[in-house]
């Protein structure tokens, strides 16, 4: 037997998947990675911390699949479009006003650069055009802009600038090599045309890269899967209890492998598939909405298009939800009744979002019919901004409908509100990408939150399309896989092993026309309330003075 693995390092941890060459998941293992946060829209993480995550899943993976390290064939990771930053000699650099060198990870969702990303959309620069035409505070060039103007001994200093799951195929292997799918859609690097754009860096303020001929972000840049130099180091062998050589494919974006791993795979008729009508919904702290199409398609709002952002040979246009899964666990952090759903939930040997569904779903009779608990309550989950379509960082979560209700059944009616809130915003980019002939006939979901029937079925009931359930209960761990799939040599290509390794699992069709209607209720609701959030701080701008409120402040 060969076996794959796969690797993603999440938000708050990393997982290790162990895949066999149809996609069978044989064993996975998880570890909690340590966090900073701090005021001002700061996270920060340390990329040592990473890689001894990823070690430990690893070797706890190869021990519960009880398999001998030269069983595993080849090996891949993804991870969030975090940036990490390394000394001339490989060693971390602090991005941190605390100086502490551990500290050397500016997490995907800080959003410190917020005033970077505003100049940087101010030259208008063609580029821009490839990220829906407003570049995020969550992307890598605001934030290398944002250590320049403020920790410069770090931005001089650093000898290697990387997305992290870039840096994740450097600590294994030694090679600098970038992939596509990293420096296409998080740096502005062009892959239609393969090269970064001088007159672009020169505009934004970051000429140095130019200067450098890109040294410090990337050179060497290839496909997803593409075998990164000569596989693993003797070092990072003994990390990860494999054999030095062990092939490593190019990285992923942990969403993005989340689509590889589910996107591709035939349904119960065996039909061919086309991944272009196939939405990949990838829902965890934030949540990522991608579309594949064959020809570039720009839509206001929505990053890319990228070209093989995702799938080789095609353009890929990515949509998401600043706080997705987040968003739900702080209306549930947040409720009154948490303590006490908390324990009746350790009660049950559930989570409180398994406790919350069995309720819900028992009192309404019906999945579906669940929906109307949210009747009269709305929620715009939008606590870090809007990503797209309105790509409107400063955004904020807006509840209305609120009333003295303290006991778990308010909390159950603030948690379908909230999964609604998250439905009407995968709405909105349905909708533009409707607008620009990007058309799909699924959805397929992975994440956690894709296990859920109550989520699924809001899904499809507010959208009208079939959402679908990869038949691996671990997309995200697959794609990576795959990776290693490729990189071995085990299938001609990424497209191939997706169709090898991949499969669809259970549809959730759209229910009755009423519950349509009401979800098409709710969300006027839910515009009303993206107007009002926009008004109200439209109004403070006006009628504040800032001179005035820096004085409060200090």
């Amino acid at each position: 037997m060969r076996a794959f693995i796969g690797v993603d390092v999440g938000t708050l941890s990393a997982r290790a998947g162990i895949f066999d060459e149809k996609g069978t998941l044989l064993a996975t293992a998880k570890q909690p990675i340590r966090i900073w946060y701090e005021a001002g829209d700061i996270v920060e993480q340390s990329s040592s911390d990473i890689w001894e995550a990823c070690a430990a899943c690893v070797r706890s993976a190869i021990t519960e699949a009880a398999l001998a390290p030269d069983a595993v064939s080849g090996i891949g990771f993804d991870a969030t479009c975090s940036l990490v930053v390394l000394d001339q000699a490989g060693a971390p650099l602090t991005v941190s006003a605390s100086g502490d060198n551990a500290r050397n990870v500016i997490v995907w969702m800080d959003h410190r650069a917020i005033a970077e990303a505003r100049l940087i959309n101010d030259t208008g620069d063609d580029v821009l055009r490839y990220v829906g035409g407003s570049i995020s505070p969550e992307m890598e060039v605001p934030k290398l802009l944002w250590l320049k103007r403020h920790l410069r001994a770090s931005f001089d200093s650093a000898g290697h600038f990387f997305d992290l799951a870039d840096y994740l195929t450097w600590r294994a292997t030694g090679a600098l090599t970038r992939s596509t799918c990293t420096v296409t859609c998080k740096w502005n690097y062009l892959a239609h045309e393969a090269r970064w754009s001088a007159p672009y860096f020169e505009r934004v303020g970051l000429s140095e890269f130019v200067s450098d001929e890109y040294r410090r972000i990337g050179t060497d840049i290839v496909a997803p899967g593409t075998p990164v130099g000569a596989g693993l180091t003797e070092m990072a062998a003994r990390d990860l209890g494999l054999k030095a050589g062990t092939p490593v494919g190019a990285s992923l974006i942990d969403a993005h492998a989340g689509g590889v791993g589910a996107i591709g795979g035939k349904d119960s008729t065996g039909a061919d598939v086309d991944v272009c009508d196939r939405l990949a919904y990838i829902m965890g702290t934030s949540a990522c909405i991608m579309a594949t199409t064959a020809d570039p398609c720009f839509v206001p709002g929505v990053w890319g298009p990228y070209y093989q952002g995702m799938v080789p040979g095609c353009w890929l246009n990515e949509g998401g939800q600043s706080a997705a899964g987040a968003a739900i666990d702080q209306l549930i952090r947040s409720h009154p009744a948490h303590a006490e759903a908390a324990e009746a939930a350790r009660r049950e040997g559930t989570d409180i979002i398994g406790l919350l569904e069995k309720r819900i779903i028992g009192r309404a009779g019906s999945v579906s019919r669940a929906a109307l608990l949210a009747r009269d309550i709305h929620v715009l989950p939008e606590f870090l901004g809007n990503r797209s379509p309105h790509a409107d960082p400063d955004s904020r979560a807006v509840i209305a409908g609120l009333d003295l209700d303290t006991d778990i059944g308010a909390m159950e009616r603030l948690f379908v509100a909230g999964l609604c809130g998250l439905a009407y915003g995968l709405a909105d980019v349905i909708d533009a990408f409707n607008a620009r002939g990007v058309r799909s006939r699924a959805i397929v979901m992975g994440g956690g939150a894709g296990r859920s029937p109550l989520v699924r079925q809001i899904m499809a009931d507010t959208t009208g399309l079939t959402v679908a359930l990869p038949q691996t209960p671990e997309p995200v761990l697959l794609g990576a896989a795959m990776l290693g799939a490729v990189a071995a040599g085990a299938y001609a290509s990424l497209g191939q092993t997706m169709a090898a390794m991949s499969a669809l699992g259970r549809l959730t069709e759209k229910s009755a026309p009423g519950m349509a209607e009401f979800h098409r209720s709710k969300r006027k609701v839910y515009a009303l309330l993206r107007s009002l959030d926009r008004d109200s701080r439209e109004a403070m701008r006006f009628e504040c003075d800032a001179a005035e409120l820096e004085r409060v402040k200090a």
